[in-house]
């Protein structure tokens, strides 16, 4: 019996309207942006033109077409084995806070290099300062606690000139720290976006990638293949999620006029009763909860902030809308 061609809706209305990937991925634009991606692409049982999505080597090269497509970045590249993130998801988070900002901002949402978002966990690929600084022409500091990470995210800034004016990325000398030797007195970041380690050990996030390559191959897998990649610190870390969370809201306090929106992705709708609980010992002023979903899995964003209603006037009419601002 043939295979019948499947019916797609035109969108994923799960994504934000002002996501650029919300319709199926167009491979004649792709393959026109990067001909590379040719030998990856194939007919899947739904006679659609895909990639292999358990094979690394094929989801590397969808993300540097969507990269150069999308976002006009003429190189990207990652070492072997390091976290290749799926990029509408990612873009998602960067238009959901940009959508936070501009609902605390009279509608409009804060625009310019003037704007500068803290990236915790930037990652060897370097993915939300690309899609923050295409999108909202955002400046970008991101921090990682490995010098590989960092490396790789500097050859990724400096092959790219929009990138190297207003990206630049930091080393945290101690994985412990989040923001301690990070945010530098008098330093000011209208953002800080997160997208915390998930598991809480190898052995845990290994079982997590074995049901992610059996639901992909609608087969048991019984051999761990990162298809996305993924090293210690950008997949698991003492704790998990519901403990890199926690700390990052304790350490928040101590920098609460630093930064007007902190944030972070949780993945595990378990942990939020915890995270509720250490936002409301830190006594943070506001908080707020955007559900995301993309395909079969959903998470959200929590963000939170330290400034009252008066602190927050101030921020929004000196930083985001006084004319000093919009010149820079």
């Amino acid at each position: 019996m043939s295979a019948k061609k499947k019916e797609h809706p035109k969108e994923k209305l799960e994504l934000h309207p002002r996501n650029r990937h919300r319709g199926r991925y167009d491979f004649k634009e792709l393959l026109e942006a990067s001909p590379e991606l040719a030998p990856f692409v194939l007919l899947n049982a739904h006679l659609d033109e895909s990639i292999d999505f358990a094979d690394p080597a094929a989801v590397k090269m969808l993300n540097t077409a969507l990269l150069k497509r999308y976002y006009n970045i003429d190189y990207w590249d990652i070492p072997a084995h390091y976290l290749c993130p799926p990029i509408p998801g990612r873009a998602d988070y960067i238009h959901h806070i940009a959508q936070l900002s501009g609902n605390n901002n009279y509608g409009k949402i804060p625009t310019g290099k003037n704007i500068v978002c803290l990236d915790i966990g930037v990652g060897a690929n370097c993915i939300y300062p690309i899609i923050g600084t295409k999108e909202y022409g955002w400046s970008f500091i991101g921090t990682d606690i490995d010098p590989v990470s960092i490396d790789s995210a500097n050859k990724i800034i400096d092959a790219n000139p929009l990138l190297k004016e207003l990206v630049e990325v930091r080393l945290q000398p101690d994985p412990k720290d989040i923001f301690y030797n990070i945010v530098k007195k008098d330093e000011l970041f209208d953002l800080s976006i997160c997208n915390p380690p998930f598991h809480a050990s190898q052995e845990e996030a290994q079982v997590g990638t074995l049901r992610k390559l059996s639901n992909l191959q609608q087969t048991k897998v019984n051999t761990p293949i990162l298809n996305f990649g993924g090293q210690n610190g950008e997949l698991w870390c003492f704790g998990g999620e519901e403990k890199f969370v926690r700390d990052m809201v304790r350490e928040s306090r101590k920098f609460a006029s630093s930064c007007y929106w902190f944030s972070t992705l949780i993945s595990k709708k378990t942990n939020l009763p915890s995270v509720y609980a250490a936002l409301k010992k830190v006594e943070a002023t506001d908080v707020k909860t955007i559900p995301m979903g993309q395909g079969h899995k959903t998470s959200r964003i929590v963000a939170w902030t330290f400034l009252g209603k008066d602190e927050q006037k101030e921020w929004k009419n000196t930083r985001w809308n006084s004319a000093a601002a919009m010149d820079k």
